[in-house]
């Protein structure tokens, strides 16, 4: 039985099924997203969604879906299903599925009477192309598929309504057709990999609705054009494939693509291989530069969340090489900014003050999961660069001060990973020393320090270490409160006591000013205030301006972002930490708290981990559907576990 199935009771039942997504990635920046029953929720959902930098840096929506009808004796039975105004669906094709998995790729088996028809989708790699696969397993009398595309051709941000501009213009190419419907959109090609009819009957579907948007307080319905259908006959046994791509299609070899590509496929038979799979979609490979996207559906690369990752979903399940592709986009990247130097490369947020100091804990990864002597090597220069940089104190937005500690200012822009605004201003003005900020300055002194002693340059390591010391002390005597936890951030006589999550990455890192008492309390604390079976709460229930619950319109949402929402990400740096303080005797109590992030494979978007999660019962899966830093740091909690238990 495969690990990712749902049988004909939850599929045919829309309150179960639609709150659950698929997502499928080219690994260049295209996907292909919508719930398990093919029904489009939200504006972001399509067959094909791909980047059109020719317009802007967003992604569009070209083909938005594909309805399948199956005819037999003149008789139609319509496979799609869409939304309309007033709670109607139509043409309510759910009720014909039997079954759907998604082991390697999303199947879905229909029947309509004595016909069983298989249904399988997949991303090209690195090419802007879904293939879907239909199989007839069964059928007693002659049987034709008709397909009829939905086209958008609109930014995601966007609705397309029903206009004059749209072109219906159509060519054939082999065994299909190519239309564009705006011009400065490429032309979306669509064919079949064997002869079939091309009925050109024009027409748009008005006021399809997004369920999901008007949740979130959006706008939430457009019309599609559907240029006409296509017919194919399709006989029992027999496999058809439709190509939906920007180029145009071999469709001799559409049978051999599609086979091929399904061997690449890690199959998700496991919550780890589900992980790993999840993890491979946030890679970006834009010509000769890697990435990795924030999260889907919406998220670019944002500087931040790329180092956060990187190790998690490269390192922990041994792909060495893509960590050190992407590593080589980043250098360049972290090179143009410290030399204030213009650059193209699509990396997003690497003027936040915090971002050179993850940079440093991400290759201070490498150095532990891979080799200290091949970091040294290949990233030594790039370190020993960023820490002149930080304490000659070039950085626009960091300050290090004579007590050792760095001061950033907060109070316009939002600088932190608690980086949500309302009318321009931060709803946390997290300002001057900054708990995490400093953690990760006394870990990257400490670490590059001894890293730079150890090829031989004694001058530049003294001066990391004694500052190292310096730093750590007045750490203690700034953030340490009588109550055994850290304050969020001091600025002056102003302190943040706030229980926040941040705290918990002093007690996770390699080096830390805390005592192992000091630690204990510290985690003590956020094990009894902030964690949840999704994650670490934002902010403790106990402290004032608690909004756990993230729900409502966008500036609802926003005030409630970091103000006690649940976020995964942080419960791998909080296991960590408990690994460190209890060691062996942990290990059972992380494994019984990762059941929580195994239960969120068959929900929200399957074989992921969404955003956040709100922070009290039922910590309901909210934001993006499947998040980079999310995936990353339980597969390194799994890696952690695995050098335990090794």
């Amino acid at each position: 039985m495969s690990y990712l199935r749902f049988d004909k009771t939850l599929m045919t039942n829309l309150e179960e099924s639609l709150p659950k997504e698929i997502l499928r990635t080219n690994r260049s920046g295209a996907y292909h997203c919508t719930t398990i029953v093919d029904c489009n929720t939200r504006k972001y959902h399509g067959l094909l969604v791909i980047p059109v930098p020719e317009i802007d840096d967003e992604n569009h929506v070209l083909l938005s879906s594909l309805d399948e009808t199956v005819v037999q004796h003149g008789a139609e039975f319509n496979l799609g299903l869409h939304k309309y105004q007033g709670n109607n669906y139509s043409p309510r094709g759910h009720k014909y599925i039997r079954e759907f998995e998604c082991e390697k790729v999303p199947t879905t088996w229909y029947r309509v009477g004595g016909v069983v028809l298989k249904k399988e989708k997949l991303f090209v790699h690195h090419e802007n192309r879904i293939l879907i696969r239909y199989t007839l397993v069964e059928a007693h009398s002659a049987t034709t598929l008709r397909l009829r595309p939905f086209l958008a051709f609109r930014s995601v941000r966007q609705y397309t309504h029903e206009n004059a501009q749209a072109s219906r213009d159509y060519q054939e190419v082999d065994n299909g057709i190519k239309t564009c419907m705006y011009a400065g959109y490429p032309e979306l090609f669509m064919q079949l990999n064997k002869k079939n009819e091309f009925h050109f009957q024009p027409d748009w579907y008005r006021g399809i609705e997004y369920p999901k948007e008007q949740e979130r307080g959006y706008d939430f319905n457009e019309d599609l054009y559907v240029p006409g259908y296509f017919e194919v006959d399709i006989k029992k046994g027999e496999s058809v494939v439709f190509s939906g791509g920007v180029s145009e299609a071999s469709t001799r070899t559409l049978k051999k693509t599609f086979e091929e590509e399904m061997e690449e496929r890690t199959p998700r038979d496991n919550f780890q291989h589900c992980l790993i799979n999840a993890a491979h979609q946030f890679l970006n490979k834009q010509n000769e530069e890697s990435y990795i996207l924030a999260g889907y559906p919406w998220f670019k690369c944002r500087a931040r969340d790329m180092f956060i990752a990187l190790p998690g979903l490269t390192l922990a399940i041994d792909e060495v090489a893509k960590f050190e592709s992407v590593m080589e986009t980043a250098r360049k990247a972290i090179h143009d900014f410290i030399n204030d130097e213009p650059n193209d490369l699509k990396i997003y947020e690497m003027e936040h003050p915090d971002v050179l100091l993850w940079a440093v804990w991400c290759i201070q990864q490498y150095a532990k999961m891979v080799s200290r002597d091949k970091c040294r090597e290949k990233y030594g220069q790039l370190l020993e660069e960023i820490m002149e940089y930080l304490r000659r104190e070039n950085h626009p937005n960091l300050f290090l001060h004579s007590n050792g500690l760095l001061y950033a200012n907060g109070t316009e822009k939002a600088i932190t990973w608690m980086n949500s605004t309302v009318n321009g201003h931060p709803v946390i003005p997290r300002t001057g020393y900054i708990v995490e900020i400093n953690a990760l300055w006394y870990n990257a002194l400490c670490f590059v320090g001894e890293l730079v002693g150890e090829t031989g340059n004694n001058n530049l390591a003294e001066t990391l270490q004694t500052l190292a010391e310096q730093t750590g002390k007045s750490f203690i005597d700034t953030f340490l409160n009588e109550y055994g936890y850290l304050l969020d951030y001091v600025d002056g006589n102003m302190m943040d006591w706030s229980v926040r999550p941040n705290m918990i990455f002093t007690v996770a890192f390699d080096y830390s000013p805390l005592d192992a008492r000091q630690k204990k309390g510290v985690l003590d604390v956020v094990t009894k205030e902030l964690l949840t079976p999704k994650g670490l709460r934002s902010l403790s229930p106990k402290s004032g301006g608690y909004n756990p619950n993230y729900v409502g319109p966008q500036m609802q949402r926003d005030y409630a972002y970091h103000q006690g929402t649940a976020w995964p990400w942080l419960a791998g740096f909080y296991f960590e930490a408990y690994l460190r303080i209890y060691k062996m005797s942990a290990l059972g109590f992380i494994e019984r708290q990762l059941i929580g992030y195994e239960d969120e494979m068959v929900s929200h978007c399957i074989g992921s981990i969404p955003e956040l999660f709100d922070g009290n019962p039922p910590f309901k899966g909210r934001g993006a559907v499947s998040f980079a830093m999310n995936v990353a740091e339980i597969l390194r909690v799994l890696y952690l576990l695995s050098k335990y238990n090794y």
